[in-house]
């Protein structure tokens, strides 16, 4: 068995030191949002249950909202027929509080944390003689973080499925010692010629399954083609990837804007959001398992294929590349397509997730993904990157963003701590250089 050489224990310790750099983010997020849970699942309806009698008569009030809905659903069948459920407004509780003292009385009224704070039933004695004795029950609150809630973390995950798909191709150019500042108005490019094609070719809202893969198709493959300008230019003309990404940004959005006429396109049918929103898989959002499927796919490619091994050399030294027999031009090439191409699917995700496509989709995207890919641990210079490194990087800018959210920290400073996460990401490249 070959030990380990001293590039993979540096990049083993590397991608080590960015997950405790995660884990402890989390941590600290944690402690700071920890407070005061009030339950409103399966598990409080029947820790509500628990406490009340086998003969008491029960009133359940909640709100008419999926969640409420829920909860009551659990309660009354934990309960049995004995229990009553009011959904509605305050005046609809006072309602079935009249009918409830003119029927005799009522034992218990079961509400969540929202409900109980009705003044309905502030004084329930003093408004309703009849009803003196009825105690008002809640689940028990406990603490927890909000940062760590269920809800949270997939939100968490679903909002950066986007820029960590875009991530990919960005790594796979920086790579290469290239940039790509196009990939933003490359989503909403893809975006709207998506909506677009669904909606005047596709059947608009009667759209089918066969119509909106071929317009997701449509505007993917115009992606690609973009990057294949860019690195046709790149590697052709020898321009300057800053310079030719720069340009093919502004091209792409202004391209955008024409074609949606300055307006945003939203007739697609409902099933469009499959993509974006649905979840078929262990609950999980299917961008969510889109997104973990291509880092896999991705990190088999950087670490089995000789493309990868390619990518790496080109980045490291083209000429000693070049004299190795490496094709760097083709390689570069492959490397701006395929950075096109994850922009267009990112389009595509972001459109099915918002149900729409809009020229404004993107913006500042392409920020936030070199910024992913940096403190990823892929060096700006090339030659240098992993795919788990720019997951774990792109999941830390999530996690900062969220986190300051949770805290109420104000937008521009969120920018300013943004910033310097960049730039500490990059001193610490250039300081193991």
């Amino acid at each position: 068995m070959s030990r380990p050489t001293a590039t993979t224990l540096r990049h083993r310790l590397a991608g080590s030191g960015m997950l405790a750099a995660l884990l402890a983010l989390c941590a600290f997020f944690s402690v700071a949002t920890w407070t005061q849970q009030y339950p409103q699942d399966a598990e409080a309806a029947r820790e509500i249950a628990a406490r009340i009698g086998a003969q008491d008569r029960v009133l359940v009030v909640v709100r008419p909202s999926e969640k409420d809905a829920a909860f009551a659903h659990a309660l009354a069948s934990a309960l049995g027929p004995r229990a009553e459920i009011v959904k509605g407004e305050p005046k609809d509780a006072r309602a079935a509080l009249q009918r409830a003292a003119a029927a005799g009385g009522l034992d218990v009224i079961a509400c969540n944390k929202a409900t109980a704070a009705w003044l309905v039933f502030s004084d329930i004695s003093h408004d309703f003689p009849a009803l003196k004795g009825t105690r008002v029950l809640q689940p028990r609150p406990h603490g927890w973080p909000n940062f760590l809630k269920a809800d949270n973390l997939l939100n968490i995950a679903n909002q950066i499925a986007v820029i960590a798909i875009l991530a990919i191709g960005m790594t796979l150019v920086i790579i290469t010692g290239g940039i790509d500042l196009s990939v933003g108005s490359l989503i909403a490019l893809s975006a709207v010629v998506t909506t677009l094609i669904v909606r005047d070719y596709g059947g608009g809202l009667q759209a089918g399954a066969a119509g909106m893969l071929a317009a997701g198709l449509c505007g993917i493959a115009l992606s690609g083609g973009c990057g294949l300008v860019s690195g046709a230019l790149v590697t052709r003309l020898r321009m300057p990837p800053f310079i030719v990404t720069l340009a093919m940004m502004l091209v792409c959005s202004g391209l955008a804007y024409r074609l949606a006429e300055n307006q945003s396109i939203y007739q697609v049918p409902d099933s469009f959001v499959w993509l974006g929103r649905g979840a078929d898989l262990l609950g999980l959002p299917n961008a969510v398992l889109l997104m973990l499927l291509l880092y896999a796919a991705a990190h088999v490619v950087m670490t089995q294929t000789a493309f990868g091994r390619n990518l790496y050399a080109v980045g490291g030294n083209v000429e000693a590349a070049h004299l190795s027999g490496v094709p760097v031009s083709r390689v570069i090439l492959r490397a701006y397509v395929l950075c096109g191409l994850l922009a267009g699917l990112g389009g595509v995700v972001t459109a099915s997730l918002l149900k729409s496509g809009s020229p404004t989709y993107g913006q500042m995207y392409e920020l936030y993904v070199i910024a992913a890919v940096v403190v990823g641990g892929t060096s700006l210079s090339g030659g240098k990157g992993t795919m788990p490194g720019t997951l774990i990087g792109a999941f830390i800018i999530a996690v900062i963003q969220n986190g300051m959210n949770l805290t109420n920290v104000e937008g521009n400073t969120q920018k300013i701590v943004l910033g310097l996460v960049i730039l500490g990401a990059v001193l610490v490249d250039r300081m193991k250089k």
